[in-house]
């Protein structure tokens, strides 16, 4: 068998008077009957410390039991971030570009952070540089017609990604890396189907909006939306798997800032309408 050690999250532990037992990923404890494999040939051999030396078919059974559960990797560690795609941009509030800057710096990216307010949002303006990926991250409700430059980004070969609060709740928008991706104004169409509120909720969107104190994004509720962006472009951009029940392109998340609560929802594009046909005479 080739060289192998335990999958990222599955771990063995040692259980007094019960031998060996594995905890899944999922954290579900299961037993290991060893039989006669030796115990420490098997740790070392899971832990990734020790190749394999000569014919053992008690230990290779045991082995190839953990590989046929999915509990073994040959790649431990995730991708690295790939050299000529380090360059991000970013835009929005520094209540949420700081801590995602970090994140990125921390995984490889070398982010760009632009003044708040400063510059055009043309698709033109946003593509100078040709960054991999340009993140948009608002404090607030989204102006009508903000994103729409940003929306055909990925036209351009740029990943685009963002996030907004509403009040106490914040949505994490679906990564869009091609011309067929969810964009800003999918999420827009799409949210303004499903609620019989739509009225109120475009009115809400347009303004103006009369709020007593304000709401303050606390540091754990910055530090997680900008951890799941992060993780979303992460995982594109070195091509490592998606994590969760739903595609992350095709995924839109809300946030409840009070308990940090994250929903996902399925979301597709919304199709081009038809052009209403001519009337005869």
């Amino acid at each position: 068998m080739s060289r192998r050690s335990l999958a990222p999250g599955v771990e063995v532990v040692a259980v007094p008077g019960r031998g060996l037992a594995v905890r899944t990923a999922e954290g579900e404890f299961l037993s290991i009957r060893t039989q006669n494999a030796d115990e420490e040939a098997l740790l070392a051999r899971l832990a990734g410390t020790a190749a394999e030396a000569g014919q053992d078919d008690e230990l290779d059974r045991v082995l190839r039991a953990f590989e046929q559960a999915g509990y073994l990797t040959q790649e431990p560690r995730l991708p690295q971030w790939p050299a000529d795609r380090r360059d991000i941009r970013l835009l929005g509030d520094p209540v949420l570009t700081e801590p995602l800057a970090a994140l990125l710096r921390a995984l490889g990216a070398e982010p760009r952070t632009a003044e708040p307010g400063s510059g055009s949002t043309s698709l033109d303006d946003l593509c100078a540089g040709d960054p991999a990926a340009v993140a948009w991250c608002l404090d607030e409700p989204v102006p009508d017609g903000l994103w729409e430059g940003a929306d055909r980004l990925p036209e351009r070969g740029i990943a685009w990604l963002r996030c907004h609060r509403e009040g106490w709740q914040a949505y994490v928008e679906p990564l869009a890396a091609t011309a067929g991706d969810v964009t800003s104004a999918h999420i827009r169409a799409r949210r303004l189907a499903a609620t019989p509120a739509h009225r109120e909720l475009a009115a809400y969107w347009d303004g103006p909006r009369t709020s007593g104190a304000p709401v303050r994004l606390s540091a754990p509720a910055a530090g997680l939306l900008a951890a799941l962006l992060a993780d979303d472009l992460s995982r594109w951009i070195t091509g490592a798997p998606d994590t969760g029940s739903l595609p992350a392109r095709r995924r839109l998340r809300s946030v409840d800032l009070r308990t940090l609560t994250v929903t996902e929802h399925a979301v597709l594009p919304v199709p081009a309408v038809a052009p209403a046909p001519k009337q005869a005479g």
